[in-house]
């Protein structure tokens, strides 16, 4: 199923069970509706630091993510949505790559599953601060890698390259990768990648890195 999330991961999830639906474990009833989400892709961050995840399911009350790294020894962390909303979340336990967390306040739950965003199909995003070269045909230079999704990063750069110059960027823990300059402007550039990471490819890299 993670490869589905090749190419145009921010499609629509599905709602597999409708707001009204309680649902019953082990004989005993919940007292919040659930509601089971289909490859919803977020961040967690806390820190400094952003990891990949996916929503699998979410209630008024927590929250049911698949990651892709051991969670480390804290409570606080914060889950953010495509659209740039954050919510603070408390680490309950991980079972494997799945992990479970309560909000830490209220939530608007509607909201939450709707996530309204202009920028639908954009792909998460992870800020980093990563040391790279870019390499072409008039030489290499040193460059920082500062966000990378799926299929592409920025960069911060001193030299100007040509909208659709071809480019490989290289960098501690990342394979070379081949790339096309999209804009250049301010001491930045946008590098769109000639192959797309996987979801959990680029996931675990990010862990890697971190």
């Amino acid at each position: 199923m993670v490869e589905a999330l090749r190419g145009d991961f921010d499609s629509r999830t599905e709602l597999a069970s409708s707001a009204s639906e309680i649902l019953e474990e082990d004989g005993e009833r919940r007292t919040a509706p659930r509601f089971t989400m289909l490859i919803r892709g977020a961040k967690l961050c806390w820190k400094n630091r952003e990891y990949l995840c996916i929503i699998k399911d979410v209630s008024e009350t927590g929250v049911s993510l698949r990651v892709f790294h051991e969670m480390p020894a804290i409570e606080a962390v914060e889950l953010e949505l495509g659209n740039g909303d954050r919510y603070p979340l408390n680490f309950v336990r991980q079972d494997g790559g799945l992990a479970a967390f309560n909000f830490a306040g209220p939530v608007d739950l509607a909201r939450l599953i709707e996530e309204p965003n202009q920028y639908r199909k954009r792909q998460a995003r992870l800020n980093v601060m990563l040391p790279a070269t870019v390499s072409g045909l008039t030489g290499s230079e040193m460059v920082v890698i500062t966000n990378i999704s799926q299929q592409g990063a920025r960069i911060e750069c001193e030299k100007k390259f040509a909208i659709h110059s071809r480019l490989k960027l290289a960098a501690k823990g990342l394979p070379e990768i081949g790339t096309k300059v999209r804009w250049c402007r301010n001491n930045q550039a946008g590098l769109v990648f000639e192959n797309t990471f996987a979801f959990e490819e680029l996931a675990r890299l990010a862990a890697s890195l971190q």
